[in-house]
C-alpha cells in the first residue's frame, strides 16, 4: 500500500516543527520495589523500594512524543501549587518541553497517578496498586480565562495545535472554542484526541478516537471494515472536519476517513511482543500531527503513526519513540496488508 523508502524519507521531516499542546497534564509516578515476602497484615507482597520514575503523562505525553522526534512542543495545562507541580515542570523541561503555558490553580491538585510496581523475576515489573490525585471538576472561570489567554499568546508561529482531552476538567467548551479560533486565525493545523468527547471538536482538521469511543458516540456496534468506514465518514460529516477522522482499532490498525470521502484501512504491523497499550494513542496523534505539518498526505501520515504506535506497545508505560526507532520499525516489520 505504501512505499517503505518514501516513509523512511519522511521521518527526518518530523523534526523542526513547532507544536502547541493543550490539555489535561498528568504526572505519572512509578515506585519500584522488589517483592521479598508476603505481608502478615494483608494478602499483599511487601516491596523493598528500589527506584522512582517521574514521567509526564496525559496531555504531556503527546508533547513528549513531539520532543522525542526533535520538534519543539509548548505545553498548556493546569497544575496545582503542590510539590508535584514542580516535579512535573522539571520532568517537562528535562524532555525538551516548554512548560511556560502551565497555569497554577491553588484550588486543584496537580493530577498525579502513582503506580506501585513489583519486580518479581519477570521481564517487566508488575503493577500491584495505583493511587490517583485528581480533581475532575471543570476549571474555574478565572483559570479558564488564563488558559484562553495562553492559547492566544502561544499560537502565533506554531505549525500545529494539539488538543489532548483526558477528561479532567480543562477542556471546557470555551477553551476548545479558543483553540479553534486561534488556530484558524493563525493558519495552524488543529488536531485532537477526543477521548470520546467528539462533539466538542467540530471544525478541527483531524480528530482521533478509539473503536470503543466511536461506537459509544454513534450508539451502534462497529465490527468490520465497512462499519468503521461508515462510522468515520459519518463523524467527519457530523463534526464538519476539514481533514479527516481517525479511529484506532488496536491490533487491527486504524481506519482513516477523509473529508473528501476517501476511506483507508491501515493494518497494524505484526508485533509479537506486545506488553502495554498505554500511550499508543498519544503517539499516534503526535506523529499524525508532525507528518501532516511536514507535508505528508493523510494516508502516509497514518501509516507512519501506525508504526510509531507499534513501538510504544512493546514498552511498559508511556514511551516516546525516536526517529531511529521509527526508521528501524519501517525497515524491519512485516508490512501490514
Amino acid at each position: 500500500m505504501f512505499d517503505s523508502a518514501a516513509l523512511i524519507a519522511r521521518v527526518p521531516q518530523l523534526a523542526g516543527r513547532r507544536v502547541l499542546v493543550v490539555g489535561d497534564v498528568i504526572l505519572d509516578e512509578y515506585l519500584y520495589g522488589r517483592a521479598e515476602r508476603m505481608s502478615r497484615e494483608a494478602p499483599v507482597p511487601v516491596l523493598e523500594f528500589t527506584s522512582r520514575d517521574l514521567i509526564p503523562g496525559g496531555a504531556a505525553n503527546p508533547a513528549a512524543n513531539v520532543a522525542r522526534l526533535d520538534s519543539s512542543p509548548t505545553q498548556i495545562g493546569v497544575v496545582g501549587t503542590d510539590n508535584f507541580a514542580g516535579m512535573l515542570r522539571s520532568a517537562l523541561q528535562q524532555r525538551g518541553i516548554d512548560p511556560s503555558g502551565l497555569i497554577s490553580d491553588p484550588d486543584r491538585p496537580t493530577t498525579t497517578k502513582t503506580r506501585v510496581m513489583a519486580q518479581m523475576g519477570l521481564r517487566f515489573p508488575q503493577q500491584v496498586a495505583r493511587l490517583d490525585h485528581i480533581d475532575r471538576r471543570p476549571i474555574s472561570a478565572d483559570v479558564e480565562a488564563q488558559i484562553t489567554q495562553q492559547i492566544a499568546r502561544c499560537t502565533p508561529g506554531m505549525h500545529a495545535l494539539i488538543v489532548s482531552d483526558y477528561l479532567s476538567g480543562l477542556l471546557t467548551d470555551q477553551v476548545v472554542a479558543a483553540a479553534l479560533a486561534s488556530g484558524r486565525a493563525h493558519n495552524v493545523l488543529l488536531t485532537a484526541d477526543a477521548q470520546g468527547q467528539l462533539g466538542k471538536y467540530g471544525g478541527f482538521d483531524l480528530v482521533k478516537c478509539n473503536a470503543e469511543e466511536a461506537s459509544a458516540y454513534l450508539r451502534r456496534p462497529l465490527d468490520r471494515d465497512d462499519a468503521f468506514a461508515a462510522a468515520g465518514l459519518e463523524i467527519v460529516r457530523t463534526l464538519g472536519l476539514r481533514g479527516a477522522m481517525v479511529i484506532t482499532r488496536g491490533s487491527d490498525g486504524l481506519t482513516l476517513a477523509e473529508a473528501n470521502s476517501i476511506v483507508t484501512h491501515i493494518r497494524a504491523p505484526h508485533i509479537e511482543d506486545v506488553f502495554d497499550t498505554v500511550g499508543a494513542g498519544d503517539t499516534t496523534l503526535a506523529v499524525l500531527t508532525l507528518a501532516l505539518t511536514a507535508g505528508a498526505g493523510y494516508p502516509e501520515a497514518a501509516a507512519l503513526a501506525n508504526f510509531a504506535a507499534g513501538l510504544v506497545v512493546r514498552k511498559v508505560g508511556n514511551y516516546a519513540p525516536t526517529a531511529d526507532e521509527l526508521r528501524w520499525a519501517i525497515e524491519t516489520w512485516n508490512w501490514p496488508h
